[in-house]
């Protein structure tokens, strides 16, 4: 019952504090009547039984506290009486408190945390896995953010072209991140969360239809459709991971692929290469591959150096080892890849240690170089930081290989 009510909040609690805020005026107060609701539905869902509307449900008793807020304040009338109807223009809405969030007068990692939290409903630990940071330094962030906001009296408003620019990087890193969860969870139970993968499409393609001319919400929305195309192949029978190589391609959606190529085509004629613009071409040359062995592995590798000129990370460069462990080139191949990543600076290093496809990464190339001991350890270290359950059958099966 409990993860059930989890899952039902989190596909809806940002819509509905998206609604209340609209109304209330008051972020803080929005959370509140929330809140409420979801400890109401705690304490008689049980009993009860889960309704077959729960968002319905929710918004009903999260609206009546807003009421109850409304008359305490002695709100106008005209307010009480919006508050009283069903809210409409839901996704605007949600869309607009993303915005809000991503206000320039909060630092940048505060805007994406409490949007992460507030809209999408991710918990703290999710967003420190995704950051890469501890849990405690990702819940002082959300608590200072919403401070500011209330205090500062922040907006509640989707900016004007001339203020897109202060914002934007913000709104598409928090959807980029979204769908990161939703592709591959960082905790719970389940290997794939599609409600979190769909409400990031969802909010890429409404930004895409506000900013026709954004080429990086473009670029961001044909990543997402390229991930989400091979969905269908993405597991076996038994809820494992099937790498990339093993994919049955017949499998793939061709439709959306050509869809969002024609998105990168889109953007690239804009003129204005990003980040999300060049994960995407990146994303594009697996799509078009009839076979792993026809991967266009230079063009890859190009890319990911367009990549991290424009935005060095140490992510970025572990995929490039990885996009260097299949180049057919001299300085191709596992060895080379793995001196890379040896070669590492410090500070990319410490960033990866907590991260599981670095270990993973490292465990394949010491495999391919003949040293299955320290394979076996790496991957032992890749299983020890995994929480998804499907990255865990696949390391467990090559462990067991071993």
């Amino acid at each position: 019952m409990h993860a059930e009510l989890a899952r039902v909040v989190r596909e809806h609690a940002g819509r509905l504090t998206a609604s209340l805020v609209r109304v209330l005026g008051d972020f803080a107060a929005a959370e509140d009547v929330v809140a409420d609701a979801v400890e109401t539905a705690l304490r008689r869902w049980p009993d009860e039984g889960i309704p077959a509307r729960p968002d319905a449900w929710l918004l009903t008793v999260a609206r009546r506290r807003g009421i109850d807020v409304l008359r305490r304040r002695a709100v106008h009338r005209d307010k009480l009486a919006r508050l009283a109807r069903p809210p409409a223009g839901a996704p605007d809405d949600r869309l607009k408190l993303v915005f809000t969030c991503c206000h320039p007068a909060l630092p940048r990692t505060s805007q994406i945390a409490l949007t992460l939290r507030t809209v999408c409903g991710l918990t703290t630990a999710q967003i420190a896995a995704a950051f890469l940071v501890p849990e405690s330094a990702v819940a002082r962030r959300i608590t200072r953010a919403k401070r500011k906001i209330t205090d500062a009296g922040i907006p509640y408003r989707v900016p004007a072209d001339t203020e897109l620019g202060d914002r934007l990087d913000q709104v598409l890193a928090v959807v980029y991140l979204l769908f990161n969860e939703g592709y591959l969870t960082s905790a719970g139970d389940r290997p794939h969360a599609a409600d979190l993968a769909d409400q990031a499409e969802w909010l890429a393609s409404q930004m895409a239809w506000l900013m026709p001319r954004q080429p990086e919400v473009l670029g961001l929305l044909a990543l997402i459709r390229l991930h989400q195309a091979r969905l269908d192949a993405r597991f076996d029978p038994a809820g494992a991971l099937v790498p990339l190589p093993d994919q049955d391609r017949s499998r793939w959606d061709r439709e959306a692929i050509t869809e969002a190529t024609r998105l990168i085509g889109r953007a690239a004629a804009l003129r204005r290469p990003g980040l999300y613009q060049l994960q995407a071409a990146i994303v594009a040359c697996h799509a078009e591959a009839p076979a792993w062995e026809a991967t266009d592995w230079p063009q890859i590798t190009i890319l990911y150096d367009m990549l991290l000129a424009l935005a060095p990370s140490p992510v970025h460069r572990l995929h490039r080892a990885i996009a260097l462990h299949h180049h057919p080139g001299p300085w191709g191949g596992a060895r080379n890849a793995l001196a890379e990543l040896d070669a590492l600076p410090d500070a990319d290093r410490a960033a990866l240690r907590a991260y599981p496809l670095y270990h993973a990464t490292r465990a394949q190339l010491l495999r391919a170089l003949d040293r299955p001991e320290a394979a076996h350890a790496a991957d032992q270290q890749a299983l020890a930081l995994t929480a998804n359950p499907a990255q865990q059958a696949l390391l467990h099966k090559r462990l067991t290989w071993d």
